[in-house]
């Protein structure tokens, strides 16, 4: 008895081990389904870093941003060692805190680690050679729609490439499926059309190095133009997120654009629709467009308060660098990576059967180096608000045009944050 007893417990130290070995502890802050695809990420790390220990805490989008502000506020006291930052809010971490987080060029991140990422992404995560965080997932913009809907309307999604081209078809699809709508877009409570848009066509609130408003420039006043034509055209209704989940799911809807982190939405919420989806590129204002653009993403910066910044440093190398930490989120989450390499991944270059055979990834994917690159500022915020109230006053009848709209949200702007208007 005595020996078997030496023998379990000897057997269990053995077990035990390995979280001996683990010398150092680090603390990641991030979210829902972001917070997931970093946890299904640590056993292919720790295979490579054992000796180190992850901890990712769930504490919720806005929990995140708001502690991450109050602690930045305190000199940094309470972060932890990696936050998730989101890209639009980027900015206003980096101009109000700039001491708050690590110069990652400091740990590893190196120029040629720098390049494995487009423009776009870097664009909103770098200042004056200051790398403060990594990019992290993407939201290439795309187009999902249905398969069948399209057919029976004898409209190929391949010869949709201008706005246009979009509004004729969405009346014949409309036609062919009664009871559906082309497309669906929160007029009431988001800027998201007018975004993907705009940023496709190299526009956005702010000028690329954020020391501008251009919200009025010609390529912001023709996307809003075109919005409001697809809006009247009855091409695209208005519905917030629930709804469009919905829509989806009973037939209502032949489409839905969105950053390509909606893929799973869709997948998710309709599994019995499978095969009946596919996906094409964004339609374009101009006949020269990239048909490309981003809605969304997130980052990770190591905190400066942070003891352990070097370990800290080794996982955001080998979860957002390399091919296996960022498919591995894609894979279990559909996190959609920004690393350029990405594409050569052999799971990205898999035909689909949910997209009806449809290798959506390398199709989506693709579009990564056309994103325009759009700096925001710290006043990001603002001047959303500010664009959305002005959306519905011109949708009301509230302007003669999109010009004047966009004229008069360019001085609330400046008025709410102190920058020019471009001239």
């Amino acid at each position: 008895m005595c020996l078997k007893f030496l023998g379990a417990s000897t057997a269990l130290l053995l077990l035990a081990a390995p979280a001996f070995a683990q010398t150092e502890t680090v603390t990641i802050w991030s979210w829902n389904v972001a917070a997931s695809a970093l946890k299904s990420t640590v056993e292919g790390f720790n295979k490579q870093n054992p000796d180190i220990k992850i901890v990712v805490e769930d504490l919720g989008n806005n929990q995140v941003f708001d502690k991450t502000l109050a602690a930045c506020a305190a000199g940094g006291d309470g972060l932890p060692d990696i936050v998730t930052v989101e890209n639009f809010e980027a900015e206003l971490f980096w101009s109000r805190f700039p001491d708050c987080f690590a110069n990652l060029t400091e740990l590893g991140y190196t120029p040629e680690k720098q390049a494995l990422f487009p423009d776009f992404k870097r664009t909103e995560l770098e200042v004056d050679g200051v790398a403060y965080a990594v990019p992290w997932d993407s939201g290439p913009v795309a187009v999902f729609y249905r398969r069948d809907f399209y057919e029976k309307a004898g409209v190929d999604p391949a010869t949709i490439k201008s706005w246009d081209d979009f509004i004729a078809a969405g009346k014949k699809v409309m036609a062919a499926n009664p009871g559906t709508v082309m497309a669906q877009a929160d007029f009431n409570g988001d800027s998201e059309w007018f975004r993907m848009i705009a940023n496709e066509q190299g526009c956005g609130y702010f000028s690329t190095d954020g020391q501008n408003i251009t919200i009025n420039k010609p390529a912001c006043v023709a996307t809003l133009e075109k919005v409001k034509e697809m809006k009247d055209a009855g091409i695209i209704t208005a519905a917030i997120w629930d709804e469009k989940i919905q829509a989806n799911t009973a037939g209502k809807a032949a489409s839905q654009m969105y950053g390509a982190w909606y893929e799973g939405t869709v997948r998710s919420g309709s599994p019995d629709l499978s095969g009946k989806w596919g996906v094409y590129l964004m339609p374009s204002l101009t006949a020269d467009g990239p048909h490309a653009a981003n809605l969304g993403g997130s980052s990770l910066a190591i905190s400066s308060t942070s003891q352990r910044k070097e370990a800290a440093w080794k996982y955001i190398d080998y979860a957002l660098t390399t091919n296996e930490g960022q498919v591995t989120m894609l894979k279990s989450f559909g996190l959609v990576p920004s690393l350029l390499s990405a594409i050569d991944d052999p799971f990205v270059k898999e035909k689909q059967p949910y997209w009806g055979g449809q290798a959506v990834w390398t199709d989506i994917l693709a579009t990564l180096p056309k994103i325009v690159p759009s700096r925001g500022t710290a006043f990001q915020s603002d001047a959303d608000a500010i664009y959305k109230a002005t959306q519905t006053k011109y949708f009301a009848g509230g302007y003669p045009d999109a010009k004047a709209a966009l004229d008069d949200a360019a001085k609330q702007i400046e008025t709410a944050t102190g920058l020019p208007v471009a001239e």
